[in-house]
């Protein structure tokens, strides 16, 4: 009988064996079918059935299952089945652990979805498991900026910073603080110098999921993970006894931006005081510190003044009335956000920043420094009073003649009765300085004796300028007296113009609001880069279209040849020619299409999505006389907005594509020569790409700013503290939005052409190439910046590093500095992969 069992058990286990085989098989014969028919939702389950009962086949089918996995993905996306998308990658994950692909593109939809903390950590992983993963590492890169802000590694390396923030917390816990509550601790180094003063208890909280396990890292390293207790929480979350035993003695924090209050210092503080500090100490007693809460920093005082700054003209106030022929109606109000931060329905910064130091082309004050308020950070009631404050007007005398381009403000931070910190433009400082540029006066001009009126408020956690105005010497007008110039944030003004705005009816002749980003203004004010696009397109149109009417078209500067009008009259007598088509998908604003609608009979299209954009074209081309189907808007012809280049009809082809290739930042756009390669499918013949190649300049420099702006720079800076092996995990090995002509660094060689990006000849491309630098100067090679000449074709050209330019330029940082000789020659291995350019340095 036991033989029999035996043989009994035998034989089932080999029939099981045999079903699995004939199951394995016919699921992946199911599968192979499916993915041939594009049914990837079923591929993939076959396949996840395959792998569950044949773990042995997990290498021959990896590469069919990945393709099944993310092309099942992209439709689950596409129909908003959102958790059937994670459950699928979870499920692959528990398969292939470490698949540095599926842990990528894992990353990447929860990047589209908002997730950035835990799409850095996918990122973080593919890019651990294959340190050549190209796709990976830029977009590690990509959500590293957003995750661990540039101004860690500055305000990391700024020693001085650091010691004063010291010092006034050992004064505070040698006085008697012996509990302290570090509140958005960052790296965690507050927290570690109350440890080291000899605090008791160190709380410390943060909200941000990268930073705070990178602070619990710090900490361990630091032997204080026992002495600081992390909170994964907002400070607002806090509760006793849950969180922390009972109220502490002392606040330290950091929560302040350029503008002072943007970081919501106001609001948790006030929380702090209500519900996690001691009481405040009594004025006028002498008592123990210890037994009394109180706040680093103690204080702040706010100053402003007004300044005369070309470049920040250039980026809020568009300046000229035409531009290459164009006349940019009065009907239309350009306006950049900080305008509108009031009126807004979400919460707008109503300043932006700058280091006025290094700002290109400098500032020139126009008035004495001013004191627009003060705070104290130990008063609860000061605090809670600040939101309900009413408007304060201040007036600032003019000291010297100039343009009124805008008002700065920085801060003095008194962290106790001995420390402090400015972030005024004067000081070495890391801080930059908070800009609110002055727009919609009808006359910028001041003159000594002439004084800048500010309105100033305290509203949605921001100070904000309700209103800037001007009394002049010689009228003897008032603030009064110009109440109807437009004004900073008059929420009914503006609600009246955006309304008109949205219904786009100019029947009443009132203007229209156009809101652009500075950047979007910085190019509308970039007169060589419309010239250098008109004689382009003028050319290429000529070459196409070589009859009389195009050979008077505009070309050479307004007022040549017949306008549109005149030319489509003249075509009605004779055989009317076809149009030409030109397309223009650049992102944000832009009025090369009505440049075009110029040239000559074509019919131009505009990419641009906004309704209030397209309603300042439209009025633009009615100022210019423009028929009607002059001007289109592309995206209104597309059933799918994402395939966004299209043939014009479908028996026509463009003459001219416009694409977008750098962008501001000073990076290649991503997909750029894949939207190339498509365009070149969609022209007839003659037709042309715009731009038609681009050119990589770049040179080696010595910088130590840039090192400092890059990566924190050993213990010395931290006060020994080892905190540079962990946030410098999340440098990124390229700097963006730079201007060299303001760069603090000493050039060791000539510029040279590191790489050329054909859009029209891809057989001209090359990912990779090297390229030989000869020294001429001697020192330490620590970075190579870069930017662009932009050829349109081989006679117009634009260069991204110029004055004019609405670019910044961009620079790789080395991980280590190279030590250079006069004479010397190194050789440089340049690569370029979708939107990053990765240079390193060989002798």
């Amino acid at each position: 009988m036991p033989n029999s069992n035996s043989k009994f058990h035998f034989n089932h286990r080999s029939g099981q064996e045999a079903s699995r085989r004939e199951l394995v098989s016919r699921s992946l014969q199911s599968a192979q079918h499916c993915l041939e028919d594009q049914d990837f939702g079923t591929a993939y389950a076959h396949y996840l059935l395959v792998l569950n009962l044949a773990p042995e086949l997990k290498t021959s089918v990896k590469e069919a299952f990945q393709l099944s996995l993310f092309k099942w993905a992209e439709e689950l996306d596409s129909l908003a089945r959102i958790q059937d998308l994670f459950n699928c990658y979870e499920q692959a994950l528990e398969l292939y652990p470490n698949d540095e692909l599926i842990c990528n593109s894992m990353g990447e939809h929860l990047f589209r979805m908002g997730f950035r903390d835990e799409a850095a950590g996918y990122f973080h992983k593919a890019v651990k498991l294959n340190p050549d993963f190209a796709d990976a590492k830029e977009n590690f890169y990509r959500v590293a900026n957003w995750l661990v802000e540039r101004w860690h590694f500055i305000m990391l390396n700024d020693a001085k910073r650091n010691l004063t923030y010291l010092r006034a917390i050992e004064n505070a816990v040698h006085s008697g603080c012996k509990s302290v509550l570090d509140i958005g601790t960052g790296t965690g180094i507050l927290s570690m110098f109350a440890r080291k003063a000899g605090a008791s208890f160190v709380y410390a909280c943060e909200l941000s999921k990268t930073m705070y396990e990178l602070a619990r890292d710090v900490v361990a390293a630091n032997s204080m993970e026992r002495e600081i207790k992390l909170l994964h929480l907002k400070s607002f979350d806090i509760e006793i006894p849950k969180h922390i035993p009972e109220r502490v003695s002392l606040v330290v924090t950091e929560t302040v931006d350029a503008g002072l209050f943007g970081e919501g210092i106001v609001e948790s503080l006030i929380h702090a005081w209500e519900h996690l500090l001691l009481q405040p100490k009594p004025k006028n007693q002498d008592v123990s510190t210890g037994e009394y809460g109180r706040v680093i920093p103690a204080s702040a005082t706010v100053f402003g003044m007004a300044v005369e700054c070309k470049e920040i003209r250039r980026h809020h106030r568009v300046g000229k009335q035409e531009i290459a022929g164009v006349h940019l109606s009065n009907s239309v109000q350009f306006f950049s956000p900080t305008y509108v931060s009031a009126g807004s329905e979400e919460t707008v910064e109503p300043y932006t920043t700058e280091k006025l130091s290094r700002i290109p082309g400098g500032y020139i004050p126009l008035t004495e420094p001013c004191q627009v308020m003060t705070v104290d950070f130990n008063n609860l009631q000061e605090l809670k009073s600040l939101a309900a404050r009413k408007p304060w007007k201040l007036s600032l005398p003019v000291t010297e003649g100039g343009i009124l381009d805008a008002v700065v403000m920085w801060f003095v931070l008194q962290l106790d009765d001995e420390h402090a910190l400015s972030t005024s433009p004067s000081e070495e400082t890391c801080w930059e300085q908070a800009v609110y540029p002055v727009q919609g006066l009808l006359d910028y001009s001041v003159k000594t004796g002439d004084t800048v009126v500010i309105e100033v408020c305290c509203q949605d956690c921001y100070l904000k300028i309700q209103k800037i105005s001007l009394s002049t010497l010689e009228c003897g007008m008032g603030v009064s007296d110009i109440d109807d110039t437009l004004s900073l944030g008059n929420e009914a003004e503006l609600c009246n113009a955006l309304a008109s705005l949205q219904t786009t009816n100019r029947q009443d002749g009132n203007s229209q609001v156009c809101v652009l980003e500075s950047t979007e203004i910085a190019l509308l004010n970039n007169e060589p880069y419309h010239e250098c696009f008109k004689a382009a397109m003028g050319k290429v149109l000529l070459s196409l279209n070589p009859s009389k009417d195009l050979q008077a078209m505009d070309v050479d500067g307004p007022g040549s040849g017949m306008n549109p009008q005149e030319s489509q009259s003249k075509n009605s007598l004779d055989v009317a020619p076809d149009p030409l088509y030109v397309l223009d998908v650049s992102e944000g604003f832009s009025i090369l299409p009505i440049i075009a609608g110029k040239l000559g009979p074509v019919r131009a299209y505009s990419s641009v999505e906004k309704e209030q954009h397209q309603a300042a074209l439209n009025i633009i081309s009615e100022a210019n006389h423009f028929p009607k189907e002059t001007l289109e808007f592309w995206l209104s012809h597309l059933e799918d907005e994402s395939v966004v280049l299209q043939r014009p009809k479908s028996d026509k082809l463009w003459s001219i594509i416009i694409l977008d290739v750098i962008e501001t930042s000073g990076l290649i756009q991503q997909e750029v020569m894949e939207k190339a390669a498509i365009s070149r499918c969609l022209l007839h013949s003659g037709g042309k790409i715009f731009p038609q190649y681009v050119l990589v300049y770049g040179m080696l420099v010595e910088s130590e700013s840039l090192l400092l702006e890059s990566a924190v720079q050993g213990t010395e800076p931290t006060l020994g503290f080892n905190i540079a092996p962990f946030i410098n995990q999340f440098k990124v090995p390229v700097r963006v939005y730079l201007d060299l002509s303001t760069l603090l660094c000493v050039p060791l060689s000539k510029p040279a052409e590191l790489l050329r990006l054909d859009l029209m000849n891809p057989l001209l491309n090359t990912s990779s190439r090297e390229v030989k630098v000869q020294i001429c100067k001697s020192g330490q090679v620590t970075a190579i910046p870069f930017w662009y000449h932009v050829h349109l074709d081989e006679d117009h050209s634009l260069n991204t590093s110029d004055e004019s330019s609405h670019w910044k330029q961009a620079a790789v940082v080395l991980d280590e500095p190279i030590q250079v000789q006069v004479g010397d020659e190194l050789v440089l291995d340049v690569q370029h992969h979708k939107s990053n350019i990765s240079i390193t340095v060989k002798r």
